[in-house]
């Protein structure tokens, strides 16, 4: 074996080393070994030998004080695979398609921390998925958009310098009422920022970033796993009510990796929509109106250029209520702008789910986003100390869940820790008249559970106080 070949063993040294400190089990890793390089027996036995020469330096020698067990997670059964936040939003994003029927085009520009999802699905042609990498923001969410006319699942993946360059032709797909499917990637700002590094602060840009009264559905996954879910229910969501969806992820979770427990494909939402296929105008003409509602969901009908007898107009300028002809009449345009506030106000999202074991807390930590992890693990040392607290977590911020105020009326105090300025805090303050208490961090990492655990002990003791 040449020097090369040997240098290249050293880091299974390493890894046996942290086997015995973690007291892993090391059959595996050996069965791996010699069936990786089963064609070339020379290197698997020296990689097996330098594995094994690194458990037994850990086993001798006195250098290590401690040693580690990490028991078995309590997972449910199933099947299990690595995931990182990026890697789960570009499979949600394929299962989508997958159960919708439609083709998923993306058109994208690379950001730091979105760029992998672009890069991951650009392997996936087989499952109808089509990535576009363009020449700047505006063109990525432009194709898709496009896409979106046509019949298409429009996707487009950006950061938060991104999305302002986008937000003209978020406004322009609020305007049309098409599908499309946003997901920014957040980071440090404003402007260039901190490209590598994470944070909450998009959700006002998210909720408020557009001229006119222009809102979309929000949504925020808390873990990298839970990408691939939000992933789906941002495209269920568009689909079902013909609107742009805001996906907030974060580089914490796009870089965050957990076990994910493989789906079966049988389990997934079906997605599949109906395209106009005739003229649906109430007047007896024969004319294809593209503004008529579904009265349930206030989607308008999604018709198929090209399709015969179905020919119709969009574009930016304001629509005739079901008609869909340009309109400059005032009580028109009253009327279309409460019909796209409704549409959006009425989306279907599950309640808020409370974890307090006790039943007897006084103290809610609520949170969003990636902020999940860390909230979770400083409620848990807070109640092993003997203090009662409850924790929830918000999936859905616009529109905020159904029984959010009635969960908030429940506690004396109410703790938001995020990765901003109080963004979350100030629109709870604004929806609900709720004096919560804000914690918040900008420092482009994320929170620890040691600095949350001190502020709602200092809560349950009634010492916390609004950092603002």
């Amino acid at each position: 074996m040449s020097k090369k070949d040997a240098e290249r063993a050293k880091n299974m040294f390493s890894l046996g080393l942290l086997s015995w400190m973690y007291q892993r089990p090391t059959d595996g890793v050996e069965r791996f070994l010699r069936t990786k390089f089963a064609a070339r027996p020379e290197i698997a036995d020296a990689n097996v030998r330098a594995f094994r020469a690194g458990w037994n330096y850990g086993e001798t020698t006195e250098s290590f004080a401690v040693t580690y067990e990490v028991s078995p997670a309590p997972l449910p059964a199933g099947s299990y695979r690595q995931i990182t936040g990026n890697t789960a939003l570009a499979y949600g994003l394929i299962a989508a398609g997958q159960r919708s029927g439609l083709p998923v085009l993306l058109g994208g520009y690379p950001i730091t921390p979105a760029s992998d999802i672009l890069h991951e699905l650009s392997k996936h042609k087989s499952f109808g998925v089509i990535t576009l990498q363009v020449e700047d923001e505006i063109a990525g969410i432009g194709a898709s958009l496009g896409a979106a006319y046509g019949g298409a699942l429009g996707v487009t993946t950006t950061s938060g310098p991104g999305v302002a360059l986008k937000s003209e032709t978020i406004g322009l797909a609020v305007m049309l009422e098409l599908p499309l499917v946003v997901i920014d990637v957040q980071r440090g700002g404003p402007s260039t920022g901190l490209p590598t590094k994470t944070e909450q602060a998009d959700l006002l840009q998210a909720m408020h970033g557009r001229n006119g009264e222009c809102p979309v559905p929000i949504l925020a996954p808390a873990t990298p796993g839970e990408c691939f879910d939000m992933a789906l229910e941002a495209a269920r969501i568009a689909l079902t009510y013909r609107t742009p969806v805001m996906l907030l992820s974060d580089g914490a979770l796009a870089g965050g990796s957990e076990p994910w427990r493989i789906p079966a494909a049988a389990d997934l939402p079906d997605l599949s929509v109906r395209f106009a296929d005739q003229p649906n105008a109430t007047d007896g003409s024969g004319d294809f109106w593209p503004y008529a509602r579904d009265p349930e969901t206030l989607a308008r009908e999604w018709a198929v250029p090209g399709t015969p007898g179905l020919e119709h107009r969009i574009g930016g300028l304001e629509k005739a209520e079901s008609t869909g002809e340009i309109s400059y009449d005032s009580d028109n345009h009253d009327r279309m702008v409460r019909i796209r506030h409704a549409r959006v106000a009425g989306v279907t999202v599950p309640d808020v789910e409370v974890d307090d074991p006790s039943g007897s807390a006084r103290v809610l930590a609520l949170g969003w986003g990636s902020s999940y992890g860390p909230i979770g693990a400083a409620c848990r040392r807070v109640r092993n100390l003997g203090w009662p607290v409850a924790q929830a977590h918000l999936r859905y911020l616009n529109p905020f869940p159904a029984n959010l105020a009635d969960v908030l009326s429940r506690y004396d105090t109410v703790v938001v820790p995020e990765m901003n300025l109080g963004q979350l805090a100030m629109l709870l303050r604004a929806a609900y008249l709720v004096d919560v208490v804000s914690h918040t961090k900008v420092a482009g990492v994320s929170f620890k559970a040691e600095e949350l655990q001190d502020v709602l002990v200092g809560a349950v003791k009634g010492e916390c106080y609004d950092d603002r």
